[in-house]
């Protein structure tokens, strides 16, 4: 006997994503056909952040949405600027908080789901086809479970083996300024208009809420993160000197790191069976991007319809492979400085349609608009590059 059909394990965007598109019962019906397990408030739980996607039309968690924009903009070093109209598409921010709260909101009262806190220690695959979840609840107790399938959301202990990784690190400012500087109608995507390190590339992204109100971010491309002071030198300096905020109040914070990586995320557990990864253990996260919430959405509705079906819910790649052969070689061109980054990322956005563009970098793309992306790019550097990586060993890198 099973103890759940499902058992989720992590409820951040990944857990979360997945339970709310489950279908109340279980397919098979056990009792708790749906477990959920989140670890106790601490350090295994991940930060308060935010999420941003592009999505056409209405979507499932707009109610959470703090802000969209149908106006993109990127500007040069040099201060010159390509604002781009992406509708019928916007792009969407959303807080994990508010996310949160809608999804436990929905999933309350669910028929068929359990929330269990505790942490979890092993996953093991079990010689009869189900799987072993070893878990402690907050007071020491043992609470462990037997489940037909295991979708595991944890980041992995060691990022898995690559020919490049880069760091996406950053630090955000929720201010309100003095004057009125921001334009609600427009994202920043990225702002160029910042000190270049000298490896990889740097830029301020900004997320007007109002005229006065936004979340302004210093992010770099690079092999390490700053100190806290160095980020927040940084975001005075882009604030004050570059927007002209003038006097700002800084209202909340938030940090980050992302692994930009050509690595490939195996989507089964070690062990194999019917434990799987998912979210950003699953490969979710963009390697060229960093943007992982809207493949989540993808997984997560395609392991759904499986279950529905009555079908293994094994999770499909987040992106294709054409997209990932892409990443591959973008982030080798700007790791070995063959590419200016900013340059090459202020032409594509100058030169591609805005629709072709955010097809491309969702992965959604078709081949016939990949090739005429990729001559928007520096060529030769990229063709050297897309040459070199087949005879590139892959190998355990640093981590951060």
């Amino acid at each position: 006997m099973v103890d759940a059909d499902i058992v989720i394990v992590g409820a951040g965007a990944a857990g979360l994503s997945l339970a709310h598109r489950l279908p109340a019962g279980a397919p098979h019906t056990a009792d708790g056909s749906v477990v959920l397990v989140d670890p106790p408030p601490g350090p295994l739980r991940p930060p308060r952040r935010t999420w941003c996607y592009w999505e056409a039309g209405p979507g499932r968690f707009d109610a959470a949405v703090t802000a969209s924009w149908e106006w993109v903009r990127v500007r040069g070093r040099d201060g010159a600027v390509v604002r781009r109209h992406i509708a019928p598409a916007h792009y969407k921010m959303i807080r994990s908080d508010d996310f949160e709260a809608l999804v436990e909101r929905d999933l309350k009262d669910r028929p068929g789901l359990r929330r269990l806190t505790a942490t979890v220690g092993a996953v093991t695959p079990l010689g009869d086809g189900t799987a072993r979840v070893t878990a402690t609840d907050p007071a020491g107790r043992r609470a462990d479970l037997r489940a037909r399938w295991v979708f595991d959301s944890r980041p992995p202990e060691r990022t898995p083996a690559a020919r490049t990784r880069l760091l996406q690190h950053f630090r955000g400012w929720f201010v309100r300024a003095e004057r009125p500087v921001f334009d609600p109608a427009v994202v920043d995507l990225m702002d160029f208009r910042t000190p270049q390190p000298a490896r990889g590339l740097s830029f301020g992204y900004v997320l007007p809420t109002g005229r006065h109100t936004a979340l302004v971010e210093y992010t770099e491309f690079g092999p390490r993160p700053l100190t806290a002071d160095a980020y927040d030198a940084a975001l005075e300096e882009y604030t004050r000197g570059v927007l002209g905020t003038g006097e700002l109040a800084v209202l909340s914070t938030e940090q980050g790191v992302i692994p930009m990586t050509d690595a490939v995320f195996p989507r089964q557990a070690p062990g194999g069976g019917p434990v799987f990864r998912i979210g950003a253990a699953g490969g979710a996260t963009r390697g060229s991007t960093g943007y992982t919430f809207a493949a989540v959405q993808r997984q997560s509705d395609a392991v759904a319809r499986a279950v529905r079906a009555g079908r293994p819910p094994v999770p499909p790649a987040p992106h294709p492979a054409r997209a990932r052969l892409m990443d591959a070689v973008l982030l080798r061109a700007l790791d070995t400085g063959r590419v200016d980054g900013p340059e090459l990322f202020f032409r594509l956005f100058e030169r591609v349609p805005a629709g072709r563009l955010l097809r491309f970098l969702d992965g959604r793309s078709r081949l016939a608009e990949d090739l005429a992306v990729g001559v928007r790019t520096p060529v030769l550097p990229m063709l050297r590059t897309a040459a070199e990586l087949p005879w590139l060993r892959r190998r355990a890198l640093p981590e951060h």
